[in-house]
């Protein structure tokens, strides 16, 4: 479950729309982010949005309220998603999953073991060991996530190869080509990211 991202700056999310096509990059590569940038719930975050047949850079807030909490469902099931979709539900997620979809550009994403500790810098206290992961040989990548209003949440499915010994969840990670099928009408079919790949190392 994903609780701490590395995402873009708002300039640097324009910056890549703004060089599309024209060979490029305008990410510049950081060998360790840092982590007084990443985001968690409740940090406003770039996010691309469809804007009439285009995409556009929108800052929205990580998160949405649930009982009076107001950062409480960050992320989202793709199972639970596409399952109120396909019965036509009211669910949380209904709307968001057919009218919402959006991407998230960042750098790599945390994933808490689901049983090594470590000691908090912080508290001092015992807490779930974070692992950092990335695309092997990308700068940058996509998660898919669903928006409504100005609030969004990332969407998770079953780990992959990578991902599964340190949790029992991931995000969404879109490989090359596959941000326009997740904006498009046949997004369902990449709710199995099993042979995405992805390095990891411990924080």
């Amino acid at each position: 479950m994903c609780v701490r991202m590395c995402p873009f700056t708002a300039e640097e999310a324009q910056a890549v729309l703004d060089a599309r096509g024209t060979g490029y990059h305008s990410i510049r590569y950081i060998e360790r982010p840092d982590p007084l940038h990443d985001a968690r719930p409740g940090s406003l975050v770039p996010v691309y949005v469809p804007d009439g047949g285009d995409l556009a850079v929108a800052r929205l807030t990580w998160g949405f309220p649930l009982d009076g909490k107001p950062n409480a469902v960050f992320n989202t099931r793709i199972e639970s998603a596409l399952e109120q979709l396909r019965l036509g539900r009211r669910g949380m997620w209904a709307k968001a999953i057919a009218q919402g979809r959006c991407l998230v550009p960042v750098r790599a994403f945390y994933e808490g073991h689901m049983t090594e500790k470590t000691e908090s810098e912080r508290t001092g206290r015992p807490v779930r060991r974070q692992y950092l992961f990335r695309l092997p040989g990308a700068r940058a990548f996509l998660l898919a996530a669903v928006r409504e209003g100005d609030r969004f949440s990332i969407v998770t499915t079953r780990p992959n190869a990578s991902v599964a010994p340190i949790h029992n969840r991931m995000p969404l990670v879109l490989g090359q080509g596959e941000s326009s099928v997740w904006l498009g009408p046949d997004f369902a079919q990449l709710a199995d990211r099993r042979c995405v790949s992805l390095t990891s190392c411990p924080e």
